[in-house]
């Protein structure tokens, strides 16, 4: 066999032992979702989490990378919030306009939480755009600002035409991206269009339809929920966390 020949049986190995994963987390994300989206208080949603084996596997998708750009928060935090978001959504904007400075100030800059955004454009191009936009100006370090500048700055209306490369180059220098040349390079890469097809591909996995969902270590919380819902399933996950044998090594 040539090497090449070896090197694509590897890849493929790769690549279906990855979706036998992915797979097994969706039948798990399925179920989960079902069982949080009733009509319970929040506290007894996040009890309920607490007893919930299925979380642990969900939990796993938390990258906790040292340097990720859409990351906010210490990559140790006992908790970790993953975002699936969508420039374009109403209810995007709702939560990141009201909701999440509030957690930021209540839990993030307190090392309780950590914020993983993952771009999950469903509206289409303009969603596309969008994302690709806000890796490029994670790759030089305002993700966050530019995340600020689009949610607040953007047609409340989806699909206007608006959202287009050289609008979103304009909300990039708005929110100090240095080296423009360098910011339309990425905006435009294959590597942009690779990262936005892998954060959407791990929400489509998970059987994720709207936006926002979140996981927060591994518990569902879906759209823009009031804020003690999400201060109640924090809770419960930052005092899980103290109270596991990791912790208490």
């Amino acid at each position: 066999m040539s090497e090449i020949s070896k090197n694509s049986t590897n890849s493929n190995r790769k690549l279906f032992a990855g979706l036998a994963v992915f797979a097994a987390v969706c039948l798990l994300a399925i179920a989960a979702f079902q069982m949080i989206d009733g009509n319970d208080e929040p506290e007894t949603k996040a009890a309920a989490a607490e007893t919930n084996p299925m979380f642990a596997e969900l939990a796993k998708l938390a990258r906790r990378e040292a340097n990720d750009p859409l990351a906010l928060g210490k990559i140790d935090a006992p908790v970790v919030m993953i975002e699936y978001s969508d420039f374009q959504c109403s209810f995007c904007r709702t939560f990141g306009r009201t909701i999440e400075p509030k957690l930021i100030s209540k839990y993030v800059e307190q090392g309780v939480l950590r914020i993983e955004w993952r771009n999950f454009p469903i509206f289409g191009q303009e969603s596309e755009n969008a994302a690709r936009a806000a890796w490029a100006a994670a790759q030089q370090g305002r993700f966050w600002e530019f995340h600020h500048i689009v949610q607040t700055g953007a047609p409340e209306q989806k699909n206007t035409g608006a959202l287009t490369p050289d609008l979103l180059a304009e909300f990039a220098a708005q929110a100090g991206v240095p080296n423009m040349a360098k910011f339309r390079a990425d905006q435009e890469s294959p590597a942009s269009a690779a990262a936005v097809q892998r954060d959407a591909r791990e929400a489509y996995a998970l059987g994720a339809s709207s936006t926002p969902t979140f996981l927060i270590n591994g518990r569902p919380v879906l759209g823009a929920q009031p804020i003690e819902q999400f201060s109640a399933v924090i809770d419960a996950a930052s005092n899980a966390a103290k109270n596991s044998p990791e912790h208490a090594e």
